[in-house]
């Protein structure tokens, strides 16, 4: 290695050298050192990709998890009266960004170092316990001389909002979890930064971000830019993020991964997101509101431009779903239903959680958006996953690089030349109003709604059809009616051949004329029907 990248894996624990030590008091007093201090070593994104896949040569260290005990027996009320004194807010009053830090107790034991970048120098920052309020039912005396070894992670401000008031925009706590915020957004699904192993018999691995890199902020920026170094059993990693706040936060994203060992299955761009019921499951559930969801779909742009909506599912069993593209244009989990009504919930605001499309940047070949849905009885529970994986074998001693710009918000989408799926109602099949002995209870109904402008010129007249495809069953009987002026309706009711799962997808057209997205379902025997 140079000599430059050797004094930055010392920092990072890679040679002889122990990780950080951190020197002085408090955040706000390390940050205001000189970036050339003793402290400060030399840093850049390349320096940090070649520190990372010296890391991968040398053995898997495990994180140090010995917390103080009054640390490590935190539970998680306890943990959650812990805050950060906003006060102290790193570049407060000095710039458009502010950071905070998590407090290390409860889940989080493992040490996170965070680090200023500066004039081509990287200062580690350091915590104490003067920089949070430990609020009841702790006793704030007990805290006071509390070594900290490092923190859970940190979260960045900034005026999203209003002007006047800094709002949280993105926070990373966690393995290698991130959560981002648009304009008027609530938190919902996370990224990750990297996947691996997911749902395999192998068991799951969760890498983790160790280390930060936050570039300071200038008094008139617009954008702010950090790097991270991610850890793990069989991958390391060298990450740069670009965050550019709006009312769709976008980020650009470059990954750079170097494998230790061979996985099964490596999952970029993940994201993780929760569906408890929509309309298409909601009888299965004894609860007054309508839907409860931070995504609805998942949303694929193919290079061709077609574009897919794969309605979700609270499945009765684990489901994978696996979609070959090559250099797909987009995909994200989406959530669609924007008004407080689709849920009936003042609480939880389910109609202000962020969409996230990924957008990738450069060629990523042949590979599959691979979607996976894990049965859940509490919203609490994240249950959707989503990423691509690339085509080929991953390797010990292989080098990917990877591109791409996430987008977080209640994300527009274009309906004037395609049309989109409104909503999904599911049912037994057949004709209303038949006596129960007389239905036939294996029939499933679909009912599916598109909704787009360019459907308001055939309102009240024929000549639009449904291309309808069936695997795992056939059809039985389909519709296709106008509902409104702008929306059209899809009704199929569909048999399975066996217990198999049934594939479904369709779309509106006229004359050879795509009109609408491409809608897919997957459905099981038991799924969505009341219990």
């Amino acid at each position: 290695m140079h000599r430059r990248t050797l004094l930055l894996s010392a920092v990072l624990g890679i040679v002889s050298s122990p990780a950080a030590v951190l020197k002085t008091s408090g955040a706000r007093a390390a940050e205001g050192a000189s970036a050339t201090g003793d402290d400060a070593v030399p840093f850049s994104f390349d320096m940090l990709s070649e520190a990372m896949e010296a890391r991968a040569a040398e053995p898997y260290q495990a994180p140090n998890a010995d917390l103080p005990k009054i640390l490590a027996d935190l539970t998680f009320d306890q943990h959650r009266a812990i805050r950060y004194r906003p006060e102290r807010a790193l570049w407060k009053g000095e710039a458009p960004f502010e950071l905070q830090a998590f407090h290390m107790g409860w889940l989080f034991k493992e040490t996170v170092n965070l680090h200023v970048v500066e004039g081509g120098a990287a200062r580690p920052l350091v915590f104490s316990a003067d920089d949070f309020e430990y609020r009841p039912p702790l006793e704030a005396d007990r805290f006071k001389d509390i070594s900290m070894p490092g923190v859970a992670g940190f979260r960045l401000h900034h005026p999203l909002n209003d002007p006047a008031i800094m709002d949280e925009l993105v926070t990373f706590l966690g393995a290698s979890y991130f959560r981002a915020l648009g304009r008027g957004n609530l938190y919902g699904l996370s990224a990750r930064g990297i996947a691996v192993d997911t749902a395999t018999a192998k068991g799951e691995e969760f890498p983790r971000f160790t280390d930060f890199y936050i570039e300071r902020p200038g008094e008139r920026d617009k954008d702010v830019t950090l790097y991270a170094a991610l850890d793990g059993p069989s991958v390391t990693g060298a990450y740069a993020f670009r965050i550019m706040p709006g009312e769709d936060t976008q980020m650009e994203v470059t990954t750079r991964l170097y494998m230790r060992r061979e996985v099964e299955r490596l999952g970029i761009a993940p994201m993780t997101s929760m569906f408890f019921f929509g309309e298409n499951n909601n009888r299965a559930f004894d609860d007054y509101r309508t839907e409860v969801h931070d995504s609805d779909g998942l949303k694929i742009v193919r290079a061709d431009g077609e574009e897919i909506w794969r309605s979700l599912n609270n499945p009765s069993v684990l489901a994978n779903s696996f979609f070959a593209e090559e250099n797909p244009e987009a995909f994200g989990l989406f959530q669609r239903d924007r008004n407080f009504e689709d849920y009936q919930d003042g609480g939880a605001a389910y109609h202000r959680r962020p969409s996230l499309l990924v957008e990738p940047l450069g060629e990523w070949g042949k590979g599959f958006v691979h979607l996976i849905e894990i049965p859940t009885d509490l919203e609490i529970n994240d249950n959707i996953v989503a990423y691509w994986v690339p085509e080929g074998e991953i390797t010990r001693g292989q080098a990917l690089e990877f591109s791409y710009r996430l987008t977080w918000g209640a994300i527009r989408e274009r309906s004037d030349a395609t049309a989109r799926v409104l909503g999904v109602r599911t049912g037994i099949g057949g004709v209303s109003g038949l006596e129960e002995d007389k239905v036939d209870k294996a029939v499933r109904k679909f009912v599916v709604d598109f909704k787009g402008d360019i459907l308001r010129k055939f309102s009240g007249e024929p000549g639009i059809s449904a291309s309808i495809s069936v695997s795992g069953g056939k059809i039985e009987h389909s519709t296709v009616s106008s509902v409104q002026d702008d929306t059209w309706r899809l009704a199929v009711d569909v048999r399975p051949d066996s217990g198999d799962p049934v594939e479904i997808s369709a779309f509106l057209t006229s004359e050879d004329r795509r009109l609408s997205e491409t809608w897919m379902y997957q459905w099981r025997r038991g799924d969505g029907s009341p219990s």
